[in-house]
Formats: C-alpha cells, structure tokens, sequence
C-alpha cells in the first residue's frame, strides 16, 4: 500500500503538476504546494519512522539534490542509500503496514521532494 498516494494524493498531484509545467522556476513557483505535500506526508507515523530512522540518507540525498537542481539524475546514488536504508526500517509499531516495499519508498521520495524532472531517470 503506498501512504503517500493513500493519504496525500490530491497534495502530490498539484505539486507534480505545478513542477511539471514550471521546469526552470518551480522552486520558487511551486514552493506552497510543496509545503502542503511535506505537511501531509509527515503526518503519517510510517513515514515520520522512516524520516527518524533514514534522517542521514535524506540529508545527503536532500544535499545533493540543493547542488544539482539542473541536473538532480546525479543523485542516483544517494536515492538508492536512502531507499535501501527505507527497506530495512521496523515499522510493526508505527500502524498497520508490513515493511513497505520498493513501490512504497519510491512513492516517499517523490512526495518528500517530487521532483518529476529527476524521478524517472534516478529511480530506474
């Protein structure tokens, strides 16, 4: 079950849509939807576990993609580190759902940052 889509679907697609249609200006342009999409993902326990316990992973793959807005596909590595540390979070106390799967983190990554111009090259 992916979270993000479950809870913050209407929030993910506005941002997605504004980030689209504003490739050289949606940092500034896009800013508020952003925001709406980081409030409600960090919401739920599942994903505030994953943000706890992968705080590291996320700071370097956040680091990298503040250094390489225009070229964000060189990140792929620090996507990966973040997705892998994802898989191995325990979150039986955190709700009702089993480990989350790839699906799962790509779906988290793309709503923490949804980056759309980067997603499909660096997360393949």
């Amino acid at each position: 079950m992916e979270i993000t889509a479950r809870f913050c679907h209407k929030e993910m697609e506005e941002y997605g849509a504004c980030v689209s249609s504003n490739p050289s200006t949606w940092q500034e342009k896009c800013h508020e939807l952003k925001l709406k999409v980081a409030h409600c993902t960090s919401s739920h326990p599942v994903i505030q576990k994953i943000r706890t316990d992968c705080a590291g992973e996320f700071m370097q793959f956040e680091r990298c993609l503040r250094e390489n807005q225009s070229t964000a596909q060189v990140c792929s590595p620090q996507v990966a580190r973040f997705l892998a540390c994802a898989e191995t979070v325990d979150i039986s106390a955190a709700g009702e759902f089993k480990m989350p799967s790839l699906e799962f983190c790509r779906s988290l990554v793309q709503s923490l940052h949804n980056k759309t111009n980067w997603k499909t090259k660096a997360l393949r």
